[in-house]
């Protein structure tokens, strides 16, 4: 049994699985929403894929590899520090469920295997702030109007 900590948010977006999908691997869609593009060579299990800053430095702070992809349902990949590349116990997991029911989708995160409670701190709010923004844009076609993890905590 794997004893670290992780983390599960939901949230329901007016919007067909295909443009959630499209929202999560597009690095436009993710530029637009992420202040990050999300590139990969193909989104296909054992590709490489990068969290690139939108600067214009190439800076990737966040890498990992595709573990399943199912489009536009599911989507599991490995996370981490450009630093811990290749050290196993430096990875995390993310995996995206993204659920259809009539004109709506349920997208379930959850970001497992945490190293500790302040890593799993640090994803809940990072992670509500950026589901926050993809839900803003897909139901009303823009971000919201500040990035929301900029937002003072309480």
């Amino acid at each position: 049994m794997n004893d670290k900590p992780e983390f599960e948010y939901v949230t329901y977006i007016r919007s067909a699985p295909e443009k959630v999908w499209d929202a999560l691997t597009d690095a436009d869609l993710t530029a637009a929403y992420w202040g990050h593009s999300n590139i990969s060579p193909d989104w296909r299990p054992g590709s490489r894929w990068e969290h690139r800053r939108t600067d214009g430095s190439g800076v990737a702070d966040v890498v990992g590899t595709v573990v399943e992809s199912e489009r536009p349902t599911r989507l599991v990949t490995t996370w981490a520090a450009p630093a811990g590349e290749g050290d196993e116990d430096a990875y995390s997991r993310v995996t995206f469920a993204v659920e259809p029911y009539a004109d709506i989708v349920r997208l379930t995160l959850t970001h497992e295997d945490l190293p500790d409670e302040d890593a799993r701190r640090e994803a809940a709010s990072g992670w509500a702030a950026v589901l926050s923004n993809l839900k803003s844009l897909l139901e009303t076609g823009s971000p919201l109007p500040q990035e929301p993890w900029l937002m003072p905590s309480r």
